[in-house]
């Protein structure tokens, strides 16, 4: 009876500490408020540089003779590659 009970106290033990983890998962989960913080952060890291870089591309444009989105359209890919590797490294660090 002694394996029995030594498999009954192990069980009990491994019980105990899934229920420990369980409640402090519990205490640290986000609030509604800090994921929407956090939403918020990563969009403006991914909109910011997109629509600076239109912005600032649509000024170069003009500002060169003749009418072309050439300007616009290259930094608006651009702040697109930006704002997704901004995003990608916030999710890391967080």
């Amino acid at each position: 009876m002694q394996n029995g009970e030594q498999v009954g106290q192990h069980l009990r033990e491994n019980i105990e500490k899934q229920a420990q983890r369980m409640a402090q998962a519990e205490k640290e989960r986000p609030t509604l408020l800090a994921q929407t913080v956090f939403l918020g952060t990563l969009a403006l890291l991914f909109v910011v540089p997109v629509v600076g870089g239109a912005y600032l591309g649509r000024w170069i444009d003009s500002q060169l003779a003749g009418y072309s989105y050439r300007w616009t359209i290259s930094l608006l890919i651009t702040g697109l590659m930006v704002g997704g590797w901004n995003v990608y490294l916030y999710i890391q660090k967080h």
